[in-house]
């Protein structure tokens, strides 16, 4: 029972059903620890989460193939400074890590560099240099190297980083390799130069350029058969999918313009025109589709195309004669290799701006990103 205190005035420690309660002061005292512990706990949360964030667009290397001293320069992603350069053989050209990060791979050739349409008598191949480089990307070193073909050049790895999908360049076949084992798994006969290759992150179909007569090649991996081929002409060099694998975006460098296709019905959409003087080689998609990214050859840039416009939104200054560009881990940076300025441009892909340029060997070529975070 309550007992009731002066003049009928019940005592203030009970409640009217006669259970003990704590002054106001106290339980607003209490509140506002409890509000202040939850907002010290969101903060922590919010702090961690930017911490991993941060440590996943930064924990990674760039490669670079340097096609001409036939070695590998490697950037800290953090410093954006060269940590390593090691050799690993005749012209080294495409290079991609597997999906964890945990080996890098690289195509080496003894073709000698020439012109197209040049007499390939006047300087004979060395094929015994033809192979596809391995490496450790912890010890930044060449470990192994298997042969797969003739000329190999550009590769793009399988949607489940089983198996490397090569183009020889004068055999006119696209190789599939084992990355176990380094064994062949099969061969696809496309047509005259095939050159780019990527796979189509949602169903892991493969389309190969074929620079001589203007095709890309879709290829079903599984069943090792060409599927469709497209026409695109202007010589294509390379290619990349949307995220969602509803579109490719085929650079021709001697049309000047990127290719759209549907990667569903296999049809050519529309043709994107660059700017004057562009040579079209690397592709990238940015993170949310709403990008392409496209180096210029001796146009010296990067073209930034808007996908829902179809349309260049601008280009941004890079160095001489941009080839290879990947994107960093956040996706808000752009690496390109500069095959004639022999260095790589850092660009800011929010201020459309070139942070920098780090040096690196005889002829970049390729730029491959090796994400530790995974």
């Amino acid at each position: 029972m309550v007992e009731p205190g002066p003049a009928g005035i019940t005592d203030p420690g009970y409640n009217a059903s006669g259970e003990r309660r704590l002054p106001g002061g106290w339980t607003r005292c209490i509140w506002q620890r409890m509000k202040f512990k939850l907002s010290a706990i969101n903060c922590i949360v919010a702090i961690s989460l930017a911490l991993a964030v941060c440590a996943e667009a930064q924990n990674y290397f760039v490669y670079v193939s340097n096609e001409r001293s036939g070695d590998v320069t490697v950037i800290d992603g953090t410093t954006d400074a060269v940590v390593a350069t090691f050799k690993v053989g005749k012209r080294p050209r495409g290079i991609h890590a597997t999906p964890d990060g945990q080996r890098v791979f690289v195509t080496l050739s003894g073709s000698p560099r020439m012109a197209p349409g040049v007499d390939e008598n006047r300087a004979p191949a060395d094929k015994s240099a033809d192979g596809l480089g391995v490496i450790d990307p912890v010890a930044h070193k060449l470990v192994d190297r298997w042969h797969v073909g003739s000329d190999p050049e550009q590769f793009a790895i399988s949607k489940d980083g089983r198996f490397a999908i090569i183009a020889n360049e004068d055999d006119a076949s696209a190789l599939i390799v084992d990355l176990g084992s380094g064994q062949s798994h099969g061969k696809i006969k496309v047509s005259e130069e095939p050159e780019g290759v990527s796979v189509n992150p949602r169903n892991g179909e493969v389309y190969v350029t074929c620079e001589e007569k203007g095709e890309v090649f879709a290829i079903d991996p599984d069943q090792q058969r060409v599927i469709a081929k497209i026409d695109t002409g202007g010589r294509p060099r390379s290619v990349a999918f949307s995220a969602d694998g509803s579109r490719a975006y085929v650079a021709c460098e001697n049309g000047g313009y990127v290719a759209v296709i549907d990667a569903r019905s296999h049809k050519l959409l529309s043709k994107i025109q660059l700017p004057t003087g562009s040579l079209p080689m690397g592709t990238a998609v940015s993170k949310d589709g709403k990008e392409i990214y496209v180096s210029t050859g001796r146009g010296n840039a990067v073209a930034v195309i808007d996908t829902e416009k179809n349309e260049v939104a601008t280009t941004i200054p890079v160095g001489n004669r941009a080839w290879g560009i990947a994107l960093d881990p956040s996706g808000s940076k752009l690496y390109t290799a500069n095959g004639a300025s022999n260095d790589v441009s850092v660009v800011d892909l929010k201020s459309r701006k070139e942070l920098g340029r780090i040096k690196a060997g005889d002829g970049p070529w390729g730029i491959a990103i090796v994400n530790l975070a995974k």
